[in-house]
């Protein structure tokens, strides 16, 4: 079977980057992540932003994480280096996988995507638990490890090991991805 891309943006918002829960390593696969993100979408493969945008005082995520990414707010919009286009999809996610009760699945199966393309943060939570989903629905997975991170080296080694290990996606780089694409 014809593998058939889109590539999964997980939240590379501006709470996450620079915000309430900054992370350094996060401005650091900036330059990568938009790399992909213009190849991508100049040979046509679908960009879909999964943006957590909570509910304040709701949603369950906000007591373990203090508040952060509050829908409608500055800090639950991409970041700007990212040129969110008008061509793009933004799924707005409550949780940490982008496919729990949203329409993501059902908007890769309107495109006919069969392979997802992981990027953003971070790798042992968000982008881990949206992987784990993908592989549930059959999607087969790409991670694009230079631009996916965590908040320390440690937690982006384990979640990427546990995404090749446990859902057999595969690890490459945003160059070699944009070669065979």
């Amino acid at each position: 079977m014809e593998k058939k891309y889109a590539v999964l943006v997980v939240d590379m918002l501006n709470d996450f980057v620079t915000g309430a829960l900054k992370c350094d390593r996060g401005l650091a696969i900036v330059p990568k992540t938009k790399e992909l993100l213009a190849g991508c979408r100049e040979k046509g493969v679908p960009v879909i932003f999964c943006n957590d945008a909570h509910l304040k005082d709701i949603d369950h995520e906000l007591k373990f994480w203090g508040d952060h990414a509050l829908a409608g707010t500055k800090g639950a919009e991409v970041i700007p280096e990212l040129d969110l286009c008008d061509k793009d999809y933004v799924v707005p996610k409550r949780r940490y996988s982008g496919f729990f009760m949203t329409d993501l699945h059902l908007l890769l199966q309107e495109l006919g995507i069969n392979t997802v393309i992981m990027t953003g943060l971070h790798a042992h939570m968000c982008v881990r638990h949206t992987s784990a989903d993908a592989y549930q629905y059959g999607y087969d997975i790409v991670v694009a490890k230079d631009a996916t991170d965590s908040f320390t080296e440690e937690d982006y080694n384990y979640g990427i090991k546990y995404l090749k290990e446990t859902y057999g996606a595969e690890i490459s780089d945003v160059d070699t991805i944009l070669a065979t694409i």
